[in-house]
């Protein structure tokens, strides 16, 4: 697409075009995961849906969406509709707003505790609502938290004062936060956030209310699309992993190769130096949710070196994976970064002050999001707009990834001294542990499920409450793949799900991170799942290959294991069978522990 579905919106220009924009996005030949969801709404929400279809294609999702009658969310949570029920929704939205708080505090009531029961009223209706979807359906819930009233009817004292309106949201706000903390399944929509920004008075228009039900105005409801489609593409894996920064004008004002270390601008001291520590700030907080940081730059390597080593810069070489300064085009040194770092070129989000450079990108490396950095004092806002890393959960292995994939140079560097790749794998040192899905990692494994495309032969998406319930199911044999060697622990690595129909084990899940392959982990999994099948009393298993525009590398998996194909069908989709009587392991370089 042309840029419309990035920050900021013109949200004139995406209402108008809404008809066009689908049809070009259905035509454009992505291959994109079908997803139902079902809006359950407090208002008026058709034109929040049909705006947040255009950003879910434009991210490779396509949804098929359920609509309640208006002001029924909590009818058809609490008792579904035979529609809704047979509807099996992937993703429940809950779309309320302020005019959906039932109760607030009486200005004139003396009963001191009036405000904190009115609280626990409100919060047990939307408690009981989640409470009911997760029994009926199990999937992922978003529900909106709610917008600041539109009056202040104490002033000031309206955000300290229990009876005050303002507190009372604020407060209800919390708790929804709180409840959701704990229960994974549940992700808050921040309405709050998003009509801050959006500008509270103009949120307020009541114009659309009275007329149409809508509690907004058309104007915002890009908005509100945008940060919902956030969350729903991060529940199924669809989230950017790398951000590859230009330099100069971009991490520092100046050009380091002509000014000089000396003379870029950079730090608190000076304004038009403190706007680039800002945003440097802002971007090595990234590590921490486990974004990969990389330099794109055209510029000589001991200049990139020497403005990153500058005794104001908050970033380091030492916070990049891979540094790319070179006079190559920025769109070659991006795709090179990709193939080292075994990513997609789809998985990187690319920030440069060079409106040129961008359009180069843009056309050379597709799939990339190439955002408009116009104006060093608006990089943040467009990078956090644009919602390119929304965070659902956040793991042990996120708050790492970074120096995982640094040192998986240093394995680079041991396999281009070995003599023959069975040498390197052995001097790896490697040892795993295979064990059936185990609480602890729930998270972890539903999180790779989401985000594995490139090894995973069916790509299918499981939520956390999919996982937790298929443990748990004896008709099912799961197996999650822990890897570590001489460099360090890559974590769970691998996951595979077997559904047994009577002495048949059907492969439903296999896949495996991008960060090992080639080191023979899946043989160390295929053993380990026979075995597991063995003792079952199973005798054959069958494998399932779904292609899709990026898993075409284990087209040939099951072969390879020794399977034989039964059928393909004419959109390439294979089934395979391996009997299992005689087989002989096939791991010979991974040291395994099994359960």
């Amino acid at each position: 697409m042309d840029g419309i579905f990035d920050y900021p919106f013109d949200t004139a220009e995406i209402m108008r075009r809404q008809k066009r924009l689908k049809r070009e996005l259905l035509g454009d030949g992505t291959s994109r995961i079908k997803k139902r969801i079902a809006i359950l709404g407090g208002s008026t929400a058709d034109a929040v849906r049909d705006v947040l279809e255009l950003f879910l294609l434009n991210y490779g999702i396509e949804p098929e969406f359920w609509t309640s009658e208006y002001g029924q969310y909590r009818n058809e949570a609490l008792f579904p509709s035979e529609e809704l029920l047979a509807f099996k929704p992937d993703i429940i939205y809950i779309h309320t707003t302020y005019r959906n708080i039932g109760a607030f505090p009486e200005i004139g009531s003396k009963d001191p505790d009036d405000a904190q029961k009115k609280l626990d009223v409100v919060f047990s209706q939307f408690s009981e609502v989640w409470e009911s979807l997760d029994e009926k359906f199990g999937c992922p819930v978003i529900q909106n938290n709610f917008e600041l009233p539109p009056f202040r009817l104490l002033g000031n004292s309206d955000c300290s004062d229990p009876r005050g309106r303002v507190r009372f949201v604020n407060e209800l706000n919390l708790r929804f936060a709180e409840y959701a903390a704990g229960h994974k399944q549940l992700h808050i929509c921040d309405l709050n956030y998003v009509a801050s920004c959006y500008g509270l008075d103009r949120w307020h228009d009541g114009t659309q209310w009275y007329m149409y039900k809508y509690a907004f105005p058309m104007e915002a409801v890009p908005y509100i699309a945008a940060n919902l489609a956030a969350i729903i593409k991060a529940i199924f894996g669809k989230n950017k992993k790398v951000l590859a920064l230009d330099l100069d004008n971009t991490l520092w004002g100046g050009v380091v190769g002509d000014d000089g270390v000396e003379g870029i601008k950079i730090g608190k001291d000076l304004p038009s130096g403190q706007v680039y520590s800002e945003f440097q700030e802002y971007v090595k907080l990234h590590k921490d949710i486990g974004v990969l940081l990389t330099v794109c730059s055209k510029n000589d390597e001991e200049n990139a070196y020497g403005g990153l080593n500058h005794p104001d810069s908050t970033l380091s070489p030492d916070d990049f994976v891979v540094m790319k300064a070179n006079w190559d085009n920025k769109d070659q040194n991006i795709l090179r970064t990709a193939e080292m770092l075994n990513l997609m070129p789809d998985s990187f989000v690319f920030a440069d002050d060079n409106p040129a450079e961008r359009q180069i990108v843009r056309e050379g490396v597709a799939g990339a999001a190439v955002p408009e950095m116009d104006g060093a004092e608006n990089y943040i806002r467009v990078l956090d707009r644009n919602r390119y890393f929304e965070v659902i959960s956040l793991s042990e292995e996120d708050m790492h990834r970074s120096e995982m994939y640094k040192v998986e140079a240093q394995r680079a560097e041991m396999r281009t001294s070995a003599s023959d790749y069975g040498e390197y794998l052995d001097r790896l040192e490697m040892k795993a542990v295979i064990r059936p899905f185990e609480p602890m990692y729930i998270a972890r494994i539903a999180q790779l499920t989401n985000k594995s495309n490139q090894f995973n032969v069916t790509t299918k998406r499981f939520s956390e409450g999919d996982i937790a319930n298929m443990s748990h199911d004896p008709s099912c044999i799961t197996l999650y793949g822990r890897l570590s060697d001489r460099f360090g622990d890559n974590g769970i690595v691998s996951v595979v799900i077997g559904r047994i129909k009577g002495a048949g084990l059907h492969i439903e899940l296999w896949l495996m991170s991008c960060r090992v392959l080639k080191r023979d982990m899946e043989y160390a999994m295929l053993d380990a799942l026979v075995k597991k099948a063995a003792e079952k009393g199973i005798d054959t298993v069958y494998g399932y290959y779904y292609p899709t525009a990026k898993n075409s590398m284990v087209k040939e998996l099951f072969g390879r294991f020794g399977f034989e194909k039964q059928s393909e069908d004419e959109n390439g989709n294979t089934v395979w069978k391996l009997d299992i009587s005689g087989y002989e392991a096939k791991n010979t370089h991974i040291l395994v522990s099994l359960a």
